[in-house]
């Protein structure tokens, strides 16, 4: 892993330099594959997706000052991801594991009286980052690694050092706990 901090990494993309896409692809380009092969299935893909990331980061940055530069370049890897999926269709590529994820959170989204409530992106957006901001950390990073990274429970087990049985229990706790907690705001 690459020893330059985030914030130096960040004002080499202010001064224009180049060595600012290697450290960050040396950095988290690891992670940032993960997602997008996770998401598409392909190595190939995911490595196209990760230099459009990076593309995009350099043209972004500046005038953004991202304040976590993983999590910035990880929601990018991960929309260039979802969107290239979409566009070719191919929701059977990435193994269904997508859909898997996606459909253990169906139930604690959205009411079937009110399936509208998840396009209430914003307030639901809230809510959901407060729920995950009062969360054990490793619990937090369980269920982003599962739902926003899109990673098997057997690679979150890996990940965080623990058995396949605790990531399910954790996951299925904190999803009860999340649909809970979404209705007491109202956005269920």
């Amino acid at each position: 892993m690459s020893s330059t901090s985030d914030a130096q990494i960040i004002s080499l993309f202010h001064a224009r330099d180049q060595k600012a896409l290697s450290e960050t692809q040396q950095k988290y380009g690891g992670l940032c594959h993960c997602i997008a092969k996770n998401i598409l299935g392909s190595r190939e893909d995911a490595e196209e997706c990760l230099n459009a990331a990076l593309y995009k980061l350099w043209e972004s940055i500046p005038p953004a000052k991202p304040k976590n530069l993983a999590a910035y370049l990880s929601v990018t890897v991960r929309n260039l991801a979802c969107n290239r999926r979409a566009a070719a269709k191919a929701a059977k590529r990435g193994g269904g594991e997508l859909d898997v994820a996606l459909s253990e959170l169906e139930n604690v989204l959205a009411s079937p009286e009110r399936p509208d409530a998840v396009l209430d992106t914003m307030a639901l957006s809230d809510a959901i980052n407060r729920f995950l901001g009062n969360l054990e950390s490793e619990t937090r990073v369980m269920f982003v690694l599962r739902y926003w990274g899109d990673l098997t429970i057997k690679e979150i087990a890996d990940k965080c050092g623990v058995g396949q049985s605790k990531v399910k229990m954790t996951l299925l706790r904190t999803r009860n706990d999340l649909k809970a907690f979404l209705e007491e705001e109202g956005l269920r």
